[in-house]
């Protein structure tokens, strides 16, 4: 798998509400992805890609989306700049043959970064994408100059927050019947002073580890 990140875009959201359908279902309410990218200057949203071979099926169009696309210009070439910075690379345009893998979204508040949500398309999860899409959060939210990222994660996935906690995410708190489905507990966690150096050299050696752990799995 050649994994890739990159900010979304609007020819993602087919395959994005794909993903969050399988990632949250309903009764979860469904991500306005258009408004997200166009008109929120809040939120930001990256995805997680690999790029189809030329016999896969190519990837699904952008279709009745019921909105002038013209007034999101300005903010998507924003996001496009802002990535080149983080991740290196051109993002100019969105090759017609990706597969989204996953997708993460940030809200920014002053100097909190929330991480809103992380998703993966089953067929992907237990293969580091989910990883990857937290490194990348994690890169945007030093970017944007925020001291403190926070998140709620199912009290139950302890998985999710093994893997928080690895990235110095404490838990300091809980959210009762946070979550509409089956009225389960959030956990609210917490990574403060991420531009510290001890969160830094933490984290740089977890994103030097990452990459070689996604060849050995793939």
């Amino acid at each position: 798998m050649n994994l890739s990140i990159r900010p979304m875009d609007l020819e993602d959201i087919p395959q994005a509400s794909e993903i969050e359908l399988e990632a949250f279902p309903p009764p979860w309410p469904a991500t306005n992805f258009m408004r997200e990218l166009a008109i929120n200057s809040l939120t930001f949203y990256l995805v997680a890609y690999e790029e189809l071979c030329d016999d896969e099926k190519p990837v699904p169009e952008l279709r009745d989306t019921n909105c002038d696309t013209r007034s999101s210009e300005s903010r998507l070439t924003a996001l496009r700049s802002l990535f080149r910075r983080l991740f290196g690379g051109g993002t100019d345009g969105v090759a017609p043959r990706q597969l989204l893998l996953g997708f993460a979204g940030l809200w920014f508040m002053a100097d909190e970064a929330h991480l809103a949500n992380i998703a993966v398309r089953e067929a992907y999860r237990q293969r580091g994408v989910g990883e990857q899409l937290l490194i990348s959060a994690i890169k945007l939210a030093m970017e944007h100059n925020a001291s403190i990222i926070t998140l709620e994660v199912r009290a139950s996935n302890r998985a999710a927050r093994a893997l928080y906690k690895k990235y110095g995410f404490a838990e300091v708190g809980t959210r009762p019947a946070y979550y509409t489905d089956n009225k389960e507990d959030a956990v609210l966690m917490t990574a403060d002073g991420i531009t510290s150096a001890s969160f830094t050299d933490n984290f740089l050696m977890l994103c030097q580890a990452h990459p070689s752990k996604l060849g050995d799995d793939l």
